[in-house]
C-alpha cells in the first residue's frame, strides 16, 4: 500500500531535477491529474476518469521501485520542496529504434501554475543528461499533433519532428490520441 506523504522533501531541492522519491508518487500523481484536466479534451476526460488517484499514485509508486528495467528513471522537478513538474526516460520502445542508440522521454509533465518558470528547460535538460549517462545517442518524444505549445518548446531547443506518426487509444477504440515525434542528437 502507498501511503500519502506530501511534506517528504520540503525545503530540501528548491528549483532543480532529480529522480524521484517513492514518498512523491502522491505529489506526481496529483501533478498529472492536473495537466491532464488541463487539456480538458474527451480522451483526457475518459483517462482521468479510468483511473482514481490512488491508483495513479501506485503506478508512480511502482516506476519508481520497480522499473522495468535499470534505465527507466522518473525524474521529478521540485521547487519550494513541492514537486511542479515530471519525466520520464527510458530506451526507445519504437520499432524502428536502434537499441543501443536510441532512447526516448516518455513523460515530460509540467504543473500548468508552475509553467513558464524555466522548470520544463531543467526537466528536458535532466532527461537528456540522463539518457546520455546511459549511453543513448539520440532521444525521442511523442507528444500530441495538436500540442503546439510543446512542440514549438521543444523545437526551440534543437528538436525537430523526424516524420513519424501514430495513433494511439483504447482497445475498444473509444480514445485516439493522434501523435507526432519528435528527436534530437545527445552524443
Amino acid at each position: 500500500m502507498v501511503t500519502e506523504n506530501s511534506h517528504a522533501t520540503a525545503g530540501q531541492y528548491a528549483d532543480s531535477v532529480r529522480l524521484a522519491l517513492p514518498a512523491e508518487s502522491w505529489d506526481i500523481a496529483r501533478v498529472q491529474r492536473r495537466a491532464w484536466s488541463e487539456v480538458g479534451d474527451p480522451a483526457s476526460r475518459a483517462l482521468l476518469s479510468s483511473i482514481d488517484l490512488e491508483g495513479m499514485a501506485t503506478a508512480w509508486h511502482h516506476a519508481i521501485t520497480r522499473p522495468p528495467e535499470a534505465r527507466c528513471r522518473v525524474l521529478v522537478a521540485v521547487a519550494d520542496g513541492r514537486v511542479v513538474g515530471l519525466a520520464t526516460t527510458l530506451a526507445s520502445q519504437d520499432p524502428d529504434a536502434d537499441e543501443p542508440q536510441d532512447g526516448a522521454i516518455d513523460e515530460l509533465i509540467v504543473d500548468p501554475a508552475a509553467r513558464e518558470q524555466g522548470h520544463g528547460s531543467r526537466l528536458v535538460n535532466a532527461c537528456v543528461d540522463t539518457l546520455r549517462a546511459d549511453g543513448f545517442s539520440r532521444a525521442r518524444h511523442w507528444l500530441r499533433s495538436d500540442d503546439d505549445v510543446l512542440r514549438k518548446f521543444l523545437t526551440d531547443a534543437g528538436w525537430a519532428p523526424d516524420g513519424a506518426h501514430r495513433e494511439i487509444g483504447s482497445d475498444d477504440e473509444t480514445i485516439r490520441i493522434k501523435q507526432v515525434r519528435l528527436h534530437t542528437a545527445i552524443a
